[in-house]
């Protein structure tokens, strides 16, 4: 009975932090309202961010889960939980964010920019949503978002652009860096939930979604780049360098890569690159003349947002599992594509791992996950590093709402291309 009350509570709490999530830029328009400096406004804006609400409500489930089995149950509960991927994107967003690797990345979508036959604001478009959500495949979808981001940051949203041209873009980034990392079987969250047991690899990944998910970010892009084609007119803004610090040198790009490289080597390993960061950071302050300061903050609370979201979702396989188990294979696609948009994509999979599930099921939960990872903010891991960086440019928040709307074209393309081109065994 215990165990009853306790599942049933941790989804209802679980579904009230889901509610709150969709209410935080109201929340967040009124405290500024409030007088300046005072506790009311400073408590409502920590309640108006989507980074802190799952941590309050993953505390709220602590206290009661205590109430229920015990403070010692509570305790033994958090600690067998796994938050590795939390550690993992905290540490892959500080430093896929810093200035020698963004340099980098920015020459590399300029370089493939000037192929296209485009304007040039168009190309550096153009490029940056397709080669950049691919680049995850291989540096990890996080450390992608952080990148494509932090350009997008830099390239349009700080210049005049529309809402809605902001709005789709963001839906469109988040639809793609889902479906960008399925190249390979390391990168994607959802993908490496399962790939070992599986026994998914690379050449599986490419042959299955590989090619399909270069055409759906083709397609995709492409369209949005017709619809804005007003707004994407001109040269590319140009970043504002500060003037005390020097260009960036080839050989300093080059062991930030090495640093991210070993970083994503020991992903599954926390103690390793942990150890490894703690190195960075003795590297930034050495070539201190050529950095920025680390973006720690927003690290920080994206690891507290996903640290949450895991704690939550543990208990939630009791409703999951059977709904999973249930469905023939295209419901079960489309099914997880909806999923997903409540339930980080990574979680679903997991849970889906834990089913004997058919071949041709098993691609279909994957496919869905991935489909689904741009809906809301918790719908894939590296979403909330993206929302971190981009969500002060808009003057009322990023609305969920608007959001859904602007990655359902995207998400709808993915679909077609997922579930009608054919795969290929090798």
């Amino acid at each position: 009975m215990e165990n009853q009350v306790l599942l049933i509570g941790s989804t209802v709490i679980f579904a009230i932090s889901l509610i709150h999530s969709f209410m935080s830029i109201p929340i967040s328009n009124y405290s500024q309202s409030l007088k300046e400096d005072s506790i009311k406004k400073n408590l409502l804006h920590y309640f108006g961010e989507v980074e802190s609400i799952f941590g309050i409500w993953a505390l709220v489930f602590i206290i009661f889960y205590s109430f229920v089995l015990g403070p010692s149950a509570a305790v033994a509960y958090v600690s067998d939980v796994n938050y590795t991927e939390p550690l993992f994107v905290f540490v892959i967003m500080i430093m896929a964010s810093a200035r020698p690797v963004l340099k980098m990345a920015e020459q590399l979508i300029l370089k493939f920019a000037n192929v296209l036959p485009f304007e040039k604001k168009m190309s550096f478009y153009v490029s940056a949503l397709i080669l950049g959500p691919l680049l995850g495949s291989f540096i990890t979808e996080p450390a992608a978002m952080t990148l494509v981001s932090m350009i997008l940051l830099h390239k349009f949203f700080r210049n005049p652009m529309t809402p809605a041209f902001k709005f789709a873009t963001v839906g469109l980034l988040f639809v793609n860096i889902s479906i960008g990392g399925t190249l390979t079987h390391f990168a994607a969250p959802p993908v490496v939930m399962v790939a070992g047991k599986w026994g998914w690899d690379t050449l599986f990944m490419l042959s299955h979604f590989g090619y399909k998910t270069i055409i759906s970010l083709i397609l995709s892009t492409g369209l949005y780049a017709f619809i804005f084609k007003r707004e994407l007119r001109g040269k590319v803004p140009l970043t504002k360098e500060r003037d005390n610090k020097a260009n960036v040198p080839l050989w300093l790009s080059v062991i930030h890569i090495v640093f991210l490289v070993l970083v994503i080597m020991t992903a599954h390993h926390p103690k390793f690159f942990i150890s490894i960061f703690i190195f960075y950071l003795g590297f930034l302050n050495i070539t201190l003349p050529y950095q920025e300061a680390p973006r720690i903050q927003s690290g920080l609370m994206v690891g507290f947002f996903l640290a949450a979201l895991v704690t939550l979702g543990k208990l939630q396989a009791w409703w999951l599992q059977p709904l999973i188990q249930s469905l023939s294979d295209f419901t079960l696609y489309l099914s997880a594509t909806g999923l997903t948009g409540i339930t980080d994509n990574a979680a679903l999979t997991y849970l889906g791992s834990l089913v004997d599930l058919s071949d041709s099921a098993k691609y279909a939960l994957v496919a869905g996950a991935v489909t689904g990872g741009g809906l809301t903010v918790i719908a894939n891991a590296p979403n909330p590093a993206g929302y971190t960086i981009l969500k002060d440019t808009f003057k009322y928040g990023i609305s969920p709402l608007k959001l859904f709307f602007g990655a359902l074209i995207p998400t709808i393309i993915t679909i077609l291309c997922y579930q009608f081109l054919p795969s290929f065994s090798f």
